[in-house]
């Protein structure tokens, strides 16, 4: 079994903004798949389906952001999977241009918060990353405002392919392994 999670903050406000891809990309997956997230457990909007042959539980941690580690540590220890093989965190990264993938099987948290409270409740920095470019922000912002903002309209496009491509390589990286899925969406 997978858990593939989507990081980002409840409230419809945050809805669509930079920040929020990871849940975006859950959104997607889920509607290419059929899973229905909507189910609340684990501190979480969690989906339980199949994808491409493998079960899995599709989650949006509803902890805000900076505390996503209490929503993952919980589901990896209720379904009791191994973070380093059967666990996928989708997420923005402003490092990278509108829409560019980078898959990674561990590392630090390069500054994101989420991924830091991951990986400080995991006790490690080994499971799968599928970070999803957000561009850096313009000279002057501030980063928060940036990262809560939403997307011009003329990358829109743009965000939509990466969000089909993030699903592609999910199913990739649990059907060929993320170094294959590292050659082929990097």
């Amino acid at each position: 079994m997978y858990i593939i999670v989507g990081l980002g903050n409840p409230e419809s406000r945050y809805a669509g903004t930079r920040h929020n891809i990871g849940f975006s990309a859950i959104v997607g997956l889920a509607d290419a798949y059929g899973i229905s997230v909507d189910t609340k457990k684990h501190k979480a909007l969690i989906g339980k389906g199949v994808i491409a042959g493998n079960k899995v539980i599709l989650a949006m941690p509803q902890t805000y952001m900076n505390l996503s580690g209490e929503s993952v540590r919980e589901l990896v220890d209720y379904y009791k999977i191994d973070p380093a093989e059967e666990l996928i965190v989708l997420y923005d990264d402003i490092n990278l241009p509108p829409g560019k993938l980078r898959i990674r099987p561990k590392g630090s948290a390069g500054g994101h918060n989420g991924i830091k409270n991951i990986i400080s409740h995991l006790g490690g920095q080994e499971f799968a990353r599928v970070r999803i470019g957000v561009g850096e922000k313009p000279k002057g912002w501030d980063l928060v405002d940036y990262v809560l903002g939403r997307f011009p309209k003329e990358e829109e496009p743009v965000i939509r392919e990466a969000l089909g491509k993030a699903a592609e390589a999910c199913v990739a990286i649990m059907n060929e392994g993320v170094d294959t899925a590292m050659n082929r969406f990097n």
